[in-house]
């Protein structure tokens, strides 16, 4: 069976005030075409069902990641817990080892590793804390193309403050540019 890895990855990282953040994202994609999003959305236990469910009427399929599950091109996934990309599968498991849910780190770091065969789009939304900065900056330092909001974009600025002072070459803009560029990259 010959798999169907991306071509193109978008890495989206929230927390407070993601949600709908990331709906203004989702509900503006066209239908993926060798591209796929892998979205880590700081969220209590036991909610990112509903969360995927909110956007299954949109344009693309919304998986919530299990362990081994199988990374293919045309779907967003969503992370929970400790979720890593090992070349063309998901490793998840819960951890209570990480104050975060999901470490956006660990997926972000994991990604870093295929940054060289696929072309990536990093992304840090609003949000407390500076969970996802360290990784965007190891990715920037890759060659990444890095994205983060503006202070009068982001509901919360937290985590885009650390990502402006913390990312070499982060781009800075408002939600409304960040969901064209998203949607230009996935064409």
């Amino acid at each position: 069976m010959k798999l169907s890895v991306p071509n193109k990855v978008i890495l989206i990282g929230a927390s407070t005030g993601g949600p709908g953040q990331i709906q203004k994202i989702i509900q503006a994609l066209p239908e993926l075409k060798n591209t796929s999003i892998v979205i880590a959305q700081h969220m209590i236990d036991g909610f990112m069902n509903s969360f995927a469910n909110r956007f299954q009427n949109f344009n693309n399929k919304i998986i919530v990641i299990k362990d081994n599950q199988v990374f293919e091109k045309n779907y967003i996934y969503i992370c929970e817990g400790e979720t890593r990309l090992i070349k063309n599968y998901f490793s998840q498991r819960n951890s209570s080892l990480n104050s975060y849910n999901p470490n956006i780190n660990i997926i972000f770091n994991s990604v870093n590793l295929l940054a060289k065969d696929i072309q990536v789009l990093c992304i840090i939304l609003t949000g407390i804390g500076d969970d996802g900065v360290e990784a965007c900056r190891n990715l920037s330092l890759n060659g990444v193309r890095c994205l983060t909001e503006s202070m009068d974009s982001a509901i919360v600025d937290g985590m885009p403050n650390r990502a402006r002072e913390l990312v070499p070459n982060i781009e800075i803009y408002k939600i409304e540019d960040i969901v064209k560029i998203v949607s230009e990259f996935c064409e």
